[in-house]
């Protein structure tokens, strides 16, 4: 099937989407109608624009979804997806993530760069916000390959000066060569391509930086108008070290807090373990969460009390964590998060909302949007959106051939729980087409 590289194009399929309203949308006969400039002109039933729909690709009975948002990914570590399981944080950044990031030079990010947005793209994710390595070149490598490929992607060099594993960095400078290159990185490539590709401020999290960067760090974001991203209360070891380096702090929270990286900018993974006291802070602040089952589990760090978290206001979406999740989809993240829930429903500890597929669904796409502050340019099928969009093939997800499913609850339970390594057939950013996708058969 030849399906359009770039617009303006009109495809004709089942079309299911969540809505900015809060409600959700299924067209068993939809169109979507992309323009020029690659924004949806229309989506909605094929009924309504018969012109249109004769012209149309028609790619019934895929469904066409808007893209996934991956909240948190640390694209260095893709190699080692799958890896070290049973092992503490600590113990498994120590023994299978230092190594491999310390090797994550320009020459590597040049290798590996590419192959990680096409393996995004062909998850079905076509808004990624990741980590980097300490490299400021590895970084320009790795955004000129996101530059290339198309894909809609937030980028960070990871910061530490508490303990790093690049040995050519004098200690006693480490802090201002950390900024100076960060500053460089934001210069050349927050905001280019008219907003496509974006920085995002990384210090890595509060064991490996010092209070010092965790301040110089949030006021750098401020100041440029970039995303600040950090860990925060992934694991309870990690927790009781920070509570060891920070003694004057309140909680994890608070030292994010006392640093001024708190707020609409700032997403925050994990989250895994908050009080009261830090959750209603975070609400307060509008600081937003990347909810992350898969490596939660992984690597035994918890199971977030998401019910809890949503009925408070907290602001968040969903993260694959690659590595410490071993698989990009955000699919698989949804199935994982929500195995947490009833597993925390037959514990008894559950407490809140409980998410169905439809909701799950939301918190994938529209939701990881919305924690970006780009809820109103993607995230759904809607008219003025730009058009990411992904068409899903439920050939891989029924459990025997010719079985189909009409109700879109049932549509996204299949998505979620049979879902498929290649069953995202197609993906568009802006309505240009990604590599990636439908490459494997």
């Amino acid at each position: 099937m030849d399906l359009p590289l770039s617009p303006p194009f009109a495809l004709r399929g089942r079309l299911l989407t969540p809505l900015d309203d809060g409600g959700t949308t299924y067209q068993p006969d939809g169109l979507l109608v992309v323009d020029g400039s690659g924004q949806i002109a229309f989506a909605g039933p094929a009924g309504a624009r018969t012109g249109a729909a004769s012209e149309a690709i028609d790619l019934r009975p895929w469904i066409l979804l808007p893209g996934m948002v991956d909240l948190h990914a640390h694209l260095p570590q893709l190699p080692n997806a799958g890896l070290g399981a049973g092992l503490d944080l600590l113990t498994w950044l120590e023994r299978y993530i230092f190594p491999l990031e310390r090797d994550f030079d320009a020459a590597t990010a040049e290798r590996l760069a590419p192959a990680a947005w096409r393996a995004f793209a062909s998850a079905g994710t076509t808004t990624a916000m990741v980590y980097g390595a300490v490299y400021e070149a590895s970084l320009d490598a790795t955004f000129r390959a996101a530059e290339a490929h198309g894909i809609r992607a937030i980028v960070g060099k990871v910061m530490m000066d508490r303990g790093t594993y690049d040995p050519t960095i004098d200690p006693k400078v480490i802090l201002d060569q950390s900024l100076t290159e960060s500053a460089a990185l934001i210069d050349r490539w927050h905001g280019a391509d008219d907003g496509r590709l974006r920085y995002a401020v990384t210090p890595r999290f509060a064991i490996t930086c010092t209070a010092d960067l965790l301040r110089e760090s949030a006021a750098l974001a401020a100041a440029t108008g970039a995303y600040w991203q950090t860990h925060v209360s992934e694991d309870r070891g990690e927790i009781a070290e920070v509570a060891r380096l920070f003694p004057d702090s309140i909680d994890y929270v608070d030292v994010y807090d006392r640093a001024g990286g708190l707020g609409e900018r700032t997403v925050l993974a994990h989250a895994v373990h908050l009080s009261d006291r830090e959750l209603g802070r975070l609400v307060e602040t509008g600081t937003r969460v990347a909810h992350c089952p898969v490596s939660n589990l992984f690597l035994a760090s918890g199971m977030m009390p998401l019910g809890r978290y949503l009925d408070a206001g907290l602001g968040l979406g969903l993260g694959s964590d690659v590595a410490g999740g071993p698989d990009l989809s955000i699919f698989t993240v949804m199935r994982t998060g929500f195995y947490v829930q009833n597993a925390r429903r037959v514990a008894g500890v559950e407490e809140g909302r409980i998410l169905a597929p439809l909701d799950w669904l939301r918190l994938g796409s529209l939701g990881g949007a919305q924690a970006l502050g780009l809820g109103e340019v993607i995230g759904s099928l809607e008219a003025g959106k730009d058009a990411d969009v992904i068409a899903v093939d439920p050939a891989f997800t029924a459990p025997v051939p010719g079985v189909e499913d009409d109700e879109s609850a049932d549509i996204a339970s299949r998505m979620i729980f049979r879902s498929h390594p290649d069953m995202v057939r197609a993906a568009w950013v802006r309505g240009r087409r990604l590599e990636g996708p439908g490459s494997r058969g």
